[in-house]
C-alpha cells in the first residue's frame, strides 16, 4: 500500500488564461455520479483488522534478519531446506519464519515458504494463528497459485482458526492474482459479500481498496460507483489508498473523465492528496500527452508543501520524450538539477530512450558513455535502453558492436537484452546479425525456447513507437479546474 502524506495546499493564483466554470468538477455527469454528500461529524473509522505485526527489540531484530540471510543464503539443491531449518531449530521462532516467508515470497520459491510452514508446525512452540496464513495465502495468490490459496484457506479451518477480515483481504487479492479477470472479480464479490454476513469478518477499509482498484483496473465505472455507494453507506471511511489505487487504475486505463470525477469526490470528501496523488495525475496526463494539465497539476506541486520525487521529473521526461518535445525534456532535467536532485539510473534511462526517440542518438550514446565513464553502476536495462535507441533508428550493426563489447565495461546481457535485438534484427531481415545473436545466446547458455520467442516476437510494440498526440477528450476538465480541485 502507499503510504499516506499530510498535505497543505496553498490558495491558488488564477490565471486569466482559462475562463471556464468549475461545473463539471463540482457537479459530474450523472452516469459518473457515485452518492451524496458526506461526512456527519460523528463518522465511525474502522480500524484496519490486518494481522499484528511482532515487535522485535532493535537488536533482536538485526540478528533475526542475520539469522535468516544465512538460512536464505544456505537453501539449495544440494542441502535440503529442512536439514537447513533443523540445524538453527533451537533459536528458530515465528518472528523468523514470517520474515523467511517474506525472503522467499519475492522470488518464486512459493513451494520452499509451505516447506517451512510444514517444517514450522511440527516445532512445540507452534500455535496456529491468521497472521501466518494470511501471509502465506496473500505469497500464493502473488505467484499465481490460486488453488493453493484456497487450499491453506481450507487448512486454516481444519486447524480449528477462524477467519477474520484478514484472511478474507487475502484470499480476494489471491484470487484477484489469476488470469481469468472476470472470474476472478465475480469470486471477489461473492467472498466480500460473504463477509458482510459474517461479524468478526466485516469489510473494512482495505477490503474496499482492494475491491476498488480491481474494479477500475478492469474498467468497471459501474460497480465502482456501487462499491463507493457501498462505503458511504458502511461505517468504514475513505482514505487516501482509496483515492489514490482508483486513480491510479482510471489513469493507467487513459480513463481521464474517470479519474477527473474520483478527483472531484476526493476533494469533496475532504481526503487531501498527497505526493502519490501528484505523481499519478502527472504520469496519467503526460501519457494522454494532455501537457498543459500534466504543467498545471506540477505547478500544483511546487506550491504545495510536498516536494517532487524522482519518478515526478522521470514521467515528465518520458512523456515529454514520447511527443518528441526534447526541449521541454531537457527543461525537466534542467530543473531537477537546479533542485539539487540527484538523477537515478531510470532517470539517465528516460533521457537515453528521450533522445533515441528525438533522433538524436549520439546524446543518447553520451549519456550512457558518461555513466560508464564516471564509474557509476551500469544496469543491464540501461544497456537495453541504449540498444533500443540503437534499433529504432536502423542502427544494428552498432547495437551489435556494443552488446560484443558490454561485458568489458561491467554490464552482463540478459534474456531480455537477446529478445529486444531478436526482435530488431528479424524485423529488419538481418539473418547474419541474427546468426551472431544466437551464438552469443549459445556462449551465455540462454535457450532459445518457445517462451523466448513468443515474448521477441508477439511483443507489441516497442516503447521507443512513435504515435500521434491523442484527442482531447470532450467534456473533460480544463487544467485550472484541475488545479482548483487539487488547492482548494
Amino acid at each position: 500500500m502507499l503510504s499516506p502524506h499530510s498535505l497543505q495546499l496553498s490558495t491558488l493564483h488564477s490565471s486569466s488564461s482559462f475562463t471556464h466554470n468549475f461545473s463539471l468538477i463540482y457537479n459530474p455527469p450523472p452516469s459518473l455520479s457515485w452518492y451524496p454528500m458526506k461526512h456527519s461529524p460523528t463518522q465511525v473509522s474502522c480500524v484496519s483488522t490486518r494481522p499484528k505485526k511482532i515487535l522485535v527489540p532493535t537488536d533482536e531484530k538485526s540478528e533475526a534478519q542475520e539469522l535468516v540471510r544465512v538460512l536464505v543464503r544456505s537453501f539449495s539443491d544440494k542441502q535440503p531446506l529442512v536439514k537447513t531449518l533443523d540445524k538453527y531449530v533451537k533459536v528458530m521462532r515465528t518472528e523468523h519464519c514470517f520474515m523467511l516467508f517474506e525472503e522467499l515470497g519475492k522470488t518464486d520459491k512459493w513451494l520452499q515458504c509451505l516447506e517451512v510452514f510444514r517444517w514450522m508446525q511440527k516445532r512445540r512452540w507452534y500455535v496456529a494463528d491468521n497472521g501466518c496464513y494470511s501471509k502465506l495465502i496473500s505469497i500464493m495468490g502473488k505467484k499465481g497459485q490460486t488453488r493453493m490459496a484456497m487450499w491453506l484457506f481450507s487448512e486454516m479451518r481444519n486447524s480449528g482458526c477462524r477467519p477474520d477480515t484478514s484472511v478474507y483481504n487475502a484470499l480476494i487479492t489471491a484470487h484477484l492474482h489469476s488470469k481469468d479477470k472476470a472470474k476472478a472479480l465475480t469470486k471477489a464479490l461473492a467472498y466480500f459479500e460473504k463477509m458482510k454476513g459474517i461479524e468478526r469478518c466485516q469489510p473494512n477499509v482495505v477490503t474496499y481498496n482492494i475491491l476498488l482498484r480491481a474494479f477500475a483496473q478492469a474498467r468497471n465505472v459501474n460497480q465502482v460507483n456501487a462499491l463507493f455507494k457501498d462505503l458511504e453507506e458502511s461505517i468504514v471511511s475513505p482514505d487516501i489508498y482509496t483515492y489514490n489505487g482508483v486513480l491510479d487504475a482510471y489513469g493507467k486505463n487513459g480513463m481521464i473523465r474517470e479519474m477527473e470525477s474520483v478527483l472531484s469526490h476526493m476533494k469533496s470528501d475532504q481526503c487531501k492528496p498527497d505526493i502519490i496523488t501528484f505523481n499519478l495525475l502527472i504520469d496519467s496526463y503526460g501519457k494522454k500527452q494532455d501537457f498543459e494539465k500534466m504543467e498545471q497539476v506540477f505547478q500544483s506541486l511546487l506550491r504545495s508543501k510536498e516536494k517532487p520525487t524522482l519518478p515526478t521529473f522521470n514521467s515528465m521526461i518520458v512523456n515529454y520524450g514520447k511527443a518528441r518535445l526534447k526541449d521541454k525534456a531537457e527543461n525537466v532535467f534542467k530543473k531537477m538539477a537546479d533542485m539539487r536532485y540527484t538523477p537515478s539510473f531510470i532517470t539517465y534511462e528516460s533521457l537515453i530512450m528521450m533522445y533515441g526517440i528525438c533522433d538524436c542518438v549520439s546524446k543518447a550514446r553520451d549519456i550512457f558513455d558518461d555513466m560508464v565513464e564516471s564509474g557509476k553502476e551500469v544496469k543491464v536495462s540501461t544497456l537495453n535502453a541504449v540498444l533500443n535507441v540503437y534499433c529504432m533508428n536502423g542502427l544494428h550493426v552498432e547495437a551489435h558492436i556494443l552488446l560484443e563489447n558490454a561485458r568489458s565495461i561491467g554490464v552482463s546481457p540478459n534474456s531480455s537484452t537477446y529478445k529486444l535485438l531478436y526482435r530488431a534484427y528479424t524485423k529488419a531481415t538481418m539473418k547474419e546479425l541474427v546468426q551472431k545473436l544466437l551464438k552469443h545466446m549459445d556462449e551465455d547458455g540462454i535457450i532459445p525456447n518457445k517462451r523466448f520467442f513468443v515474448d521477441a516476437l508477439g511483443a507489441s510494440k516497442s516503447s521507443g513507437a512513435r504515435s500521434d498526440p491523442p484527442i482531447p477528450l470532450k467534456g473533460s476538465s480544463s487544467p485550472q479546474n484541475v488545479a482548483m480541485t487539487l488547492e482548494e
